[in-house]
């Protein structure tokens, strides 16, 4: 076993967290079986009504006793801030943050009991963010699937580990397997935060389309996509500055190549897309996926993919210590 302090942080066993998708398929389903299999789940905030997240959260509460999060992104949340005083509401023992500054949102949510966890791009974004006073900060380099900055897993967690200490950091973008876990640890993180690896499993709540189209992807099939800029614009409020990265189809190829035609046509595509989300048919459009497609090559129950990271990691840091003895 693996225990970390952000394992007794959280009070889990094991220093992995299911990433927050959005409705991309991080519903409670999936949430739960990462959280009954010892990590920490994440059930999806952004993008669901206020029914549908009080509900799912209801559902999770019946489906684990384990700790869990609840992810928003911070665009999200300028526009809907009673998605956040849901999670409040309805005791949500962690809430996590991704693409803006949590301003008050880490006192809010301790004031709540929660525990408040961050994802960030850049090591100013971990300075800030550890001002505001989160108790975990997830450093996600530019291999990630989702929205993601420019700078690479390896280069960035070792940066942010050292600014921001003792807070605990977890490493996040083209880690899949348990090599990736023991190499995040080696670089100073806690445990990590895995998002494509769990699209591919028996829970998450995409099509079987979009999974086979992950274990059929090599890492440079996955692209970052400027053009969301183009159709969505930049937000503002302390907004950070990221693209998505997804699996490229004919929808992201016509438009990339046509970014000005896409900002005039922007009012549709945005509708088109929007669509695609409520419709869950999100991967004839864009389906962020990272790089770590490359290394995953079946579907699995979340709690085998949790299983197998453990066991590999143990393995293969067993292995390396070898070679000091």
């Amino acid at each position: 076993m693996l225990r970390t302090t952000f394992c007794e942080a959280l009070g889990v066993e094991h220093p992995i967290v299911q990433a927050g998708m959005g409705p991309f398929g991080s519903g409670c389903e999936l949430a739960a079986a990462v959280s009954n299999a010892g990590a920490l789940g994440s059930l999806g905030g952004s993008a669901r009504s206020p029914e549908d997240l009080r509900q799912q959260l209801a559902v999770l509460r019946t489906l684990t006793e384990r700790p869990f999060a609840v992810n928003f992104t911070q665009p999200w949340l300028q526009q809907h801030p009673e998605s956040f005083d849901i999670a409040l509401e309805m005791h949500a023992p962690v809430v996590s943050l991704a693409l803006g500054d949590p301003g008050d949102l880490p006192a809010r949510a301790h004031e709540a009991g929660a525990l408040f966890i961050q994802q960030v791009h850049t090591v100013e974004q971990a300075l800030l963010v550890a001002e505001r006073g989160v108790d975990v900060i997830i450093a996600q380099g530019s291999e990630a699937g989702g929205f993601g900055g420019e700078v690479s897993t390896v280069a960035l967690v070792p940066q942010v580990v050292d600014a921001v200490g003792p807070v605990p950091v977890l490493a996040a973008g083209g880690i899949a397997d348990g090599r990736g876990l023991a190499a995040a640890l080696v670089l100073g993180a806690q445990g990590v935060n895995l998002g494509t690896r769990f699209l591919a499993s028996e829970e998450a709540a995409i099509s079987d389309e979009w999974k086979r189209a992950i274990l059929a992807a090599g890492s440079q099939d996955t692209v970052k996509v400027d053009v969301w800029d183009d159709i969505f614009g930049k937000p503002g409020g302390g907004a950070f500055d990221v693209v998505p990265r997804a699996l490229e189809t004919p929808f992201i190829e016509q438009w990339q190549g046509h970014r000005s035609d896409a900002a005039i046509d922007a009012s549709r595509l945005q509708g088109e897309i929007m669509s695609a989300i409520q419709q869950q048919n999100m991967e004839r459009f864009v389906p962020f996926t990272g790089q770590s497609a490359g290394l995953i090559g079946d579907i699995l129950p979340a709690r085998d993919i949790v299983r197998r990271l453990i066991v590999q990691a143990t393995e293969v840091l067993e292995s390396t210590s070898r070679l000091y003895s």
